[in-house]
């Protein structure tokens, strides 16, 4: 079993930066891919970004790429989110998976609660 709650979130203005947290207990990360994936309202989830699971790559939607960056520490996975629009606004998830990295929500096996990002305009 892999634990994992995420906090960081808040109301920011488009421009702005903000930095989530993912704090992973129960297991080693080492053979875990972990993820981050957003909802926005009225949305289905949509992939953001993965780092893990032995590779070297860390993919990230085209909405994203170049704003995004995530990145992990022992048991902790951040995403450091620069250049904040409203479209960005979103519950933002954390996953977790073993084995190799997918996009596809349902393929995760662990979840947090998620945070809230609201970016006014």
């Amino acid at each position: 079993q892999v634990q994992l709650v995420e906090s960081g979130g808040g109301l920011v203005q488009a421009g702005d930066s903000l930095r989530l947290f993912c704090a992973a207990s129960g297991r080693t990360l080492g053979n875990y891919v972990m993820a981050w994936f957003r909802q926005a309202p009225g949305k289905e989830r949509e992939f953001v970004a993965a780092i893990g699971g032995g590779s070297h790559e860390t993919p990230y939607a085209d909405s994203v790429k170049g704003r995004f960056t995530i990145s992990i520490d022992k048991n902790t996975v951040f995403l450091q989110m620069n250049s904040l629009k409203p479209e960005d606004t979103a519950v933002y998830f954390c996953a977790a998976r073993r084995g190799f990295f997918v996009t596809t929500d349902i393929l995760y096996d662990y979840w947090g609660r998620g945070t809230q990002v609201t970016v006014s305009s």
